[in-house]
């Protein structure tokens, strides 16, 4: 387990309170124990918001649940998740250090609305911070009766902490665009400030490449299961709850992030989300904006360095603060950047490296549009503000790495794009690193020589054929 020290510098890193980054931490075993689970672990689909932080995006706020959906209904009985949640409780406890009391262990099993079985489920822990009183605890949401639209993908756990894994943590997830469908169908069902968070914020993502058709079908399915009409911008508008989502935004997401973004600016997005969702020529449109990325000036751009996940190894690098910066750019917020002794109002682009090596930050002077690098290892601080801005650059700061779609009759998968999503066509290149997967079914190695994870249809050891699509990256050759 890691120190308290530990959390205290982290929660400084994200601007956010320890207790939010302790249970962050505890998040990453709980997956890491659920996902190892000799019962659970192969049938138990995690989803929602904090799937999204933790599986998808680092720049994502801060979630505090574990939602699953359950391949199988008899789990849904409160002596077998008890049992299994003691089970795992040893082995965290036997990795880590982290306690989780086996007395503390809770499920209540319910009759939800659609007259079916889900449990909820209440795990407390004692972590790094040894809280007196009492324990902290993370709630545990579990359905059976779901309609799962995709085969799930394997995906690795973002536990950007010192105790993390040799060989990662990897957890079964809804494919994207099933997890985008959710939140859409979330937010025409109940409009909370989280899901109008979610939706926006997934949308802003210009470097992921939904495929629309899958996007729409699956959010129909989601919407027809749950007897409500697709929602629009109007449907959502005349919504009674609107009052109540724009008075508690800041009470349900503020903990949860760096800096709260304001309502209106989440609110005025909705039209242009969903025309992007719905009309095909705000799609293609959408989709050529997104492709320049900011100019590079004159400086002498090492073509070959590929920016690496922000939470990982840059303590070393520099003390600036770039998650905040990153943070902001996913959120379409102006910086208040303090370099040099002065302070400007920027727009953040993008991270590249020099071929001298210096690391620079590409961003745009808010009140004047002039582009402008700045080297990091001069940057004395930076403040994230209020200040919303419309990107005129391809936001590159937020970018993922290999996300795995699911797949789709007639759909090319050919040299798709780096982010595994979309019909965008990209030509081979013969330089460039390779990516050595390993399918996330049967262990079986191949190279490939684009950033995805998808798999073609192949055997096993052994020769039988493999039901596996996708897998994760295990190494990477230059």
């Amino acid at each position: 387990m890691i120190t308290r020290q530990e959390i205290m510098d982290a929660a400084r890193e994200f601007g956010l309170g320890a207790h939010i980054i302790e249970k962050d931490y505890v998040l990453g075993w709980l997956l890491d124990g659920i996902s190892k689970h000799k019962i659970i672990g192969k049938d138990w689909i995690f989803k929602g918001g904090t799937c999204l932080k933790k599986c998808y995006f680092e720049t994502y706020r801060f979630s505090e649940d574990l939602d699953f959906t359950l391949a199988q209904e008899n789990h849904l009985n409160a002596d077998f998740l008890t049992e299994a949640f003691r089970e795992i409780a040893d082995s965290i406890y036997n990795e880590t250090g982290l306690e989780i009391p086996k007395d503390l262990i809770r499920f209540e099993i319910y009759e939800n609305p659609r007259g079916k079985l889900s449990a909820e489920g209440k795990i407390s822990y004692r972590g790094p911070m040894r809280q007196h009183g009492d324990l902290p605890r993370v709630k545990l949401d579990l359905t059976a009766d779901e309609i799962i639209a995709f085969p799930p993908v394997m995906r690795e756990v973002q536990h950007s902490y010192p105790d993390k894994p040799q060989n990662g943590i990897f957890v079964q997830c809804y494919c994207f665009e099933e997890v985008f469908a959710e939140k859409i169908r979330a937010l025409a069902e109940r409009l909370r400030p989280r899901d109008l968070y979610d939706v926006i914020h997934l949308y802003h993502h210009e470097d992921v490449i939904p495929d629309h058709d899958i996007l729409n079908k699956t959010l129909k399915q989601k919407c027809d299961y749950k007897g409500i009409l697709p929602p629009t911008a109007k449907s959502l508008a005349d919504k009674p709850q609107r009052v109540e989502l724009e008075a508690e935004w800041a009470n349900m997401l503020a903990h949860q992030l760096p800096a709260l973004p304001p309502y209106e600016q989440f609110w005025q997005e909705l039209p242009a989300m969903f025309e992007w969702l719905y009309e095909p020529t705000v799609k293609a449109t959408a989709a050529a904006a997104a492709i320049a990325p900011i100019p590079s000036g004159g400086c002498e751009i090492d073509a070959s360095w590929q920016m690496p996940a922000m939470t990982r190894n840059w303590r070393d690098r520099t003390t600036s603060p770039l998650h905040l910066i990153r943070f902001a750019a996913a959120n379409h917020l102006c910086v208040n950047l303090q370099y040099q002794g002065s302070s400007r109002l920027i727009e953040p682009y993008s991270l590249r490296m020099t071929k001298k090596g210096d690391l620079l930050l590409y961003a745009v002077k808010h009140n004047t549009q002039e582009d402008r690098s700045y080297r990091v290892d001069r940057i004395g601080g930076a403040q994230i503000t209020n200040t919303p801005f419309t990107p005129k650059y391809r936001i590159e700061l937020t970018e993922t790495g290999p996300v795995s779609a699911p797949p789709m009759a007639g759909r090319r998968t050919n040299h798709i794009t780096k982010s595994g999503f979309g019909l965008v066509s990209k030509k081979k290149s013969n330089y460039g690193p390779t990516y050595i997967i390993e399918c996330s079914y049967c262990g079986k190695k191949f190279e490939h020589t684009q950033y995805s994870t998808r798999l073609n249809p192949h055997k096993d050891r052994h020769g039988y054929p493999c039901p596996g699509r996708t897998g994760f990256i295990v190494d990477t050759k230059y």
